[in-house]
């Protein structure tokens, strides 16, 4: 009988553990995620909350606001999802951005603007508005998102 009530006051100690981590992340949802490392910023985006959470994704979009001619360009770079340790909470680094991908196409008169180029990222995260999301982006660099939505029903495929 002893060994059953150690193993139930256990589980109750570590019930109780969870919890309090669980309530202290709804008072911060942030405590669950690091702090930025030198030279990153950490970047977070709180969704609105919506009727069906499946029809919606979110894209990343981390770039600068550089002066550039008028030739198509991009950054290169990497946007990698990792896991909160001891939470299980995702969160994405952003790293390596750098010259990418221009056209080199001759441009009237030399001219040049401010324009925002993007590190390309065809990738869409899941929309979950109970979560920050939480992005280390590079300092210098700017992250923008866009939220995608799908229609309520979809279309049939038919084979030919």
């Amino acid at each position: 009988m002893r060994k059953n009530k150690t193993t139930i006051l256990g589980i109750a100690a570590m019930t109780a553990a969870l919890l309090a981590g669980t309530a202290s992340a709804a008072s911060d949802p942030l405590k669950a995620f690091p702090p930025a490392q030198e030279g990153y910023e950490r970047v977070v985006i709180n969704l609105p909350q919506v009727k069906d959470t499946e029809r919606f994704r979110v894209q990343l979009i981390p770039g600068q606001t550089i002066e550039a001619d008028c030739n198509t360009r991009s950054l290169s770079g990497e946007i990698k999802k990792e896991t909160a340790q001891g939470w299980g909470y995702d969160y994405w680094v952003v790293s390596n951005v750098g010259p990418g991908p221009t056209t080199m196409m001759a441009c009237p008169n030399n001219s040049k603007v401010e324009k925002f180029v993007a590190v390309y990222s065809d990738e869409l995260i899941r929309y979950n508005p109970r979560l920050p999301v939480v992005v280390y982006v590079p300092k210098g660099v700017e992250l923008r998102y866009k939220i995608w939505t799908s229609p309520e029903k979809a279309t049939v495929a038919k084979a030919q």
